[in-house]
């Protein structure tokens, strides 16, 4: 089957799981194109993203092969192009960022139309519920090509601007976490519920394989993986190991990531006097990442919603760091709970509470047998349920019924003349309301 998939930015190195998504649906047997909306250039970028990058279709917002395919869609269907630009626009009047948002994908999306008409894309998939989504929307309406979505955590939590018509206009939603799922259909109404179901980001357990048993000489190593940003809640992190060291309970803090917060970060581990107990790395490649999670011996990860209503998702480094046998602590928040089952798998905290994650480090640091059997609980619930090549098989597996829905009409789905009319497209139970593999 070919499908393609759109996203704002590509390769960027804090969205991995839209990379290794990818790797695992062309490992299933798909055959992917990828039209990414920024050609996104770091520093570090994964290896395995180098091949796919070659391969991308990347272009600039407007161009004359752009403005070609524009003309060709108004003069080959003005009532379909006109309409689909109508819609955009008023639906995101209103927000500036939507809005503006609109005005600039909209030619984009129409030559992607024209690209994936002429390569003959079967489905058309989204990653992040925002401009990506209506990116989605246009290809749609303009091809009748069938879309779906994933909905993850900024682009659901902070604004919903025309989420009800994305996901009307979609063959199914999907998002990451049960919580997102009940925020979106409280959004967006019961008719739209059937159409919205949990598929989880996951993990590649077999590159995160189990670490050695944990130690009992040395500082405790905490490990937290993320952006320098404000729902990380790195802060509470540096908080607690002050509280600690006042304790005397000697530990290292290791950092992976880079952010717009990393000077303010460092500025709040000097004032609090633990320069010597925090490592900061930088973004870094999987390899680097798997190595310095096998060296760990507690994952933490203290996210907090901020002011704007940003919200954690379910942090993949999460799912990383169990898959490789690691005791997690995080904050009790958005979806966490749904990976990380409080006094089994790992513990849950208030988020901004320095004191109880000081307190659950502590306990922890002092029972390496309790490190094993959390470490291990934690791995077989990410087999279980978040692992990555199976969840994008049953991805997979979704996208291939509804292009067989879409080509197959049967006695109650004849194609109608109007461009705009939906194909009878909705996702059945068999395929994806499966709860014991949280698709449903």
């Amino acid at each position: 089957m070919k499908i393609a998939y759109t996203m704002s930015r590509f390769p960027k190195i804090t969205e991995t799981f839209v990379l290794y998504e990818i790797v695992a649906m062309e490992r299933a047997g798909a055959e992917v194109e990828i039209f990414p909306l920024i050609h996104e250039k770091q520093p570090v970028q994964q290896p395995e993203a180098k091949a796919l990058v070659e391969r991308a279709h990347y272009h600039p917002f407007l161009s004359w092969s752009i403005v070609k395919s524009n003309l060709r869609a108004l003069f080959r269907a003005p009532s379909t192009y006109l309409g689909a630009l109508a819609e955009v626009l008023g639906g995101t009047f209103g927000s500036l960022n939507f809005f503006t948002g609109a005005i600039g994908v909209f030619p984009k999306a129409v030559h992607f139309a024209h690209l994936m008409e002429e390569r003959g894309v079967e489905h058309l998939h989204a990653h992040f519920a925002n401009h990506p989504t209506v990116v989605a929307l246009i290809v749609h309406r303009l091809t009748g090509i069938p879309f779906s979505f994933t909905a993850h955590g900024h682009d659901l939590h902070v604004e919903r601007r025309m989420l009800g018509e994305k996901i009307a206009a979609s063959a199914f939603a999907v998002t990451i976490s049960e919580y997102n799922r009940r925020l979106m259909q409280e959004e967006c109404g019961p008719e739209h519920a059937p159409k919205v179901h949990v598929l989880h980001c996951g993990a590649d357990t077999d590159a995160f394989s189990p670490r050695p048993p944990a130690r009992n000489k040395g500082p405790i190593r905490l490990i937290t993986i993320g952006s320098f940003i404000e729902v990380k809640g790195h802060r509470y992190l540096v908080d607690a190991v002050r509280i600690l060291k006042e304790r005397g309970i000697d530990v290292r803090a290791e950092l992976i990531g880079t952010g717009r917060a990393r000077e303010a970060l460092e500025n709040r581990i000097a004032e609090a006097g633990v320069t010597e107990q925090f490592i900061l790395h930088g973004a870094q490649p999987r390899p680097y990442v798997i190595e310095r999670l096998r060296a760990a011996d507690i994952a933490v990860q203290p996210s907090v919603p901020t002011e704007r209503g940003s919200r954690e998702g379910i942090p993949v480094s999460l799912m990383e760091a169990m898959a490789t046998g690691l005791p997690t602590i995080a904050s009790k928040i958005s979806g966490i709970p749904e990976l990380v089952v409080d006094g089994e798998t790992g513990h849950l905290i208030p988020p901004r509470d320095a004191t109880a994650l000081a307190d659950t480090i502590a306990r922890l640091a002092a029972d390496p047998a309790e490190r094993d059997r959390l470490g291990a609980a934690g791995r077989e619930r990410v087999l279980d349920l978040f692992d990555l090549q199976r969840n994008a098989e049953r991805l997979l597996t979704e996208m291939r019924r509804v292009a067989g829905a879409a080509t197959t009409p049967g006695p109650s789905s004849e194609p109608s003349a109007d461009s705009n009319t939906e194909p009878n497209t909705e996702p059945n139970a068999e395929s994806l309301d499966r709860p014991k593999e949280l698709i449903s």
